[in-house]
């Protein structure tokens, strides 16, 4: 069987991409200099938040992932990033490839949480590979790409970042069930506010601590 071997040399954002994008390059080599007709892969990518430090600001961002630092130690695992899949075309012995992640700023999906709370620095990456690969010099055979198949890759903060940007330059997203946004909007209409922006922060000043409980506190 020909044994494939994979790499990650690299990340980034796509600035064409019509939503949130990223970008992995894929470095794919084959042994015995293999010909290989094409190969179609599945690739899972999860973080592995136990691979980094964080300040306490950043800690403090994720309590609601991991629970209290005290607990870590059995509360971080790891979580779910993307799952694609990939068509490489033929080669022999070694290509690359790029593997397209389109990714949410949804805040109720965890991963979007933990990068989120982070303030710089990388993020561990791990990229889980298996899929169907047609080989051979005469004809073609096929062979599965093992489960065991898989490439570290330690992602830029800021490239995150960067993708977020140009997607959502200084803003955030939330989803919201209908009925609560239908309160809201009805809200809106009722106070004749200008956006969803001025109606959240009349809520919330709303909910905000008069002074003299400020000082009881």
């Amino acid at each position: 069987m020909t044994e494939f071997a994979f790499t990650c040399t690299g990340v980034r954002a796509d600035p064409y991409a019509a939503g949130p994008t990223l970008v992995f390059r894929l470095r794919i080599t084959a042994s015995q200099q293999a010909r290989v007709h094409a190969l179609a892969l599945r690739c899972q990518i999860r973080i592995e938040p136990a691979r980094r430090t964080y300040d306490a600001a950043e800690a403090a961002g994720l309590g609601d992932l991991f629970g209290e630092r005290s607990r870590w130690g059995s509360t971080v695992h790891p979580v779910q990033f993307a799952q694609v899949q990939v068509m490489v075309p033929g080669f022999t012995a070694e290509t690359e490839a790029d593997v397209v992640v389109p990714c949410t700023y949804d805040m109720d999906i965890a991963a979007t949480r933990y990068l989120d709370a982070l303030a710089g620095g990388e993020v561990p990456l791990l990229m889980l590979f298996s899929g169907t690969a047609f080989t051979g010099d005469n004809g073609f055979r096929v062979e599965p790409v093992p489960w065991d198949r898989e490439a570290q890759c330690r992602m830029p903060v800021k490239v995150w970042q960067e993708m977020l940007d140009q997607h959502f330059p200084g803003c955030g997203w939330i989803r919201l069930p209908r009925d609560t946004m239908d309160a809201l909007l009805a809200h809106r209409s009722r106070r004749a506010l200008p956006s969803f922006d001025a109606t959240v922060r009349e809520l919330l000043e709303a909910q905000a601590p008069s002074p003299d409980e400020r000082t009881t506190a």
